[in-house]
């Protein structure tokens, strides 16, 4: 049974490494878990947080009230001709299901290799790398609702899927806990490797009829090339969404500045490379305190050590200002400040 534990350091539980106390923590293991642990009084008079891997977080202060760690497990699959259904909990690390899935030859989710995170995480972040986005694979997921205990369903439709954003963002945010996804995958592969360095690192290696492997190696080793590993520093990720502009405005902005880094999005709009928008602002690399960018990636911020939650936003608030001046763009941030 899950007990609820005092003054427990979230440290462990965030790959920012921020050193701050949750008053009450838990981890559930299964739906009952949760059924348990909202059964207990404490849990209805507490402000409540949902942690998966901790990987999309940033700490500025202790969280005063409960904090309810998923670590719901198990991987099971259906296969249907072509076509595969797997059904994931949500406390899976969501690079091992994706090893799974390419390991089995389950294709659809290989450009996602190396995306830190679990699974329960994926469909409320709508998380995305390389041109392919969770919504081109997502099928349903199940969520234990807070308010009567009842565990609901969602489908594509009812998720209202945008770019890193779902409904679980919005208005069903703090409402639901998501449990298990289940995802639409096949035996038959359609490679996606037109976006960043697929191409050119498949060529490098003399691949010309790649496999889903293939292509989750090569996306592999250029996240790692590109990105730390929170284990030694650590960090988020992409700190910042990459900004989607409207067309007058990129005929704006690419008149004074030719070389902006820009790929087509939906709607007749232009996403920009918010790492290139960094970088020409000369913050590659850059240490301020004990936070700064990483020196291989702009687009990442990092803690050097001892750094707290309130000095990173103020650096992150920093960079968007300066970005904003320069560009006329607003950077928004990707990560979830608390």
């Amino acid at each position: 049974m899950p007990i609820l534990q005092e003054n427990i350091s979230l440290k462990p539980y965030n790959t920012f490494g921020i050193d701050v106390k949750a008053k009450y923590f838990a981890e559930a293991k299964s739906e009952q878990d949760l059924a348990q642990i909202f059964n207990d009084p404490l849990s209805k008079t507490q402000k409540l947080l949902i942690l998966g891997g901790g990987s999309n977080m940033l700490f500025t202060q202790d969280f005063d009230g409960l904090v309810i760690k998923i670590g719901i497990e198990g991987i099971e699959y259906e296969v249907f001709g072509d076509k595969v259904s797997v059904t994931a909990g949500a406390g899976v690390i969501w690079n091992d299901l994706v090893n799974f899935c390419v390991s089995n030859d389950f294709a659809g989710i290989e450009n996602l290799s190396l995306i830190p995170g679990t699974v329960g995480a994926s469909p409320i972040q709508n998380i995305g790398a390389y041109g392919v986005e969770l919504k081109d694979v997502f099928a349903s997921c199940s969520a234990y609702e807070i308010a009567t205990g009842k565990i609901k369903s969602f489908d594509f439709n009812d998720c209202k899927f945008g770019y890193r954003d779902s409904v679980f963002k919005n208005e069903f945010k703090n409402q639901y806990i998501i449990t298990k996804v289940l995802f639409n995958l096949s035996k038959k592969a359609k490679l996606q490797t037109h976006y960043g360095a697929i191409t050119t690192e498949l060529a490098n290696r003399h691949i010309e009829e790649p496999t889903i492997t293939d292509v989750s190696r090569v996306v592999a080793d250029i996240r790692v090339s590109k990105l730390p590993d929170p284990k030694t520093i650590g960090n988020a990720g992409s700190f910042f969404k990459n900004p989607v502009i409207d067309k007058s405005q990129f005929e704006e902005l690419i008149a004074k500045f030719p070389d902006v880094v820009n790929y087509p999005a939906p709607n007749h709009k232009i996403k920009l490379a918010a790492g290139w928008l960094i970088e020409q602002c000369g913050f590659k690399g850059v240490v301020v305190g004990e936070t700064g960018t990483w020196k291989n990636q702009a687009l990442v911020l990092v803690n050097h050590g001892k750094a707290t939650g309130q000095e990173v936003y103020n650096f992150s608030e920093h960079i968007i200002d300066t970005i904003r001046a320069k560009f006329g763009v607003l950077l928004e941030r990707e990560v979830n400040i608390l």
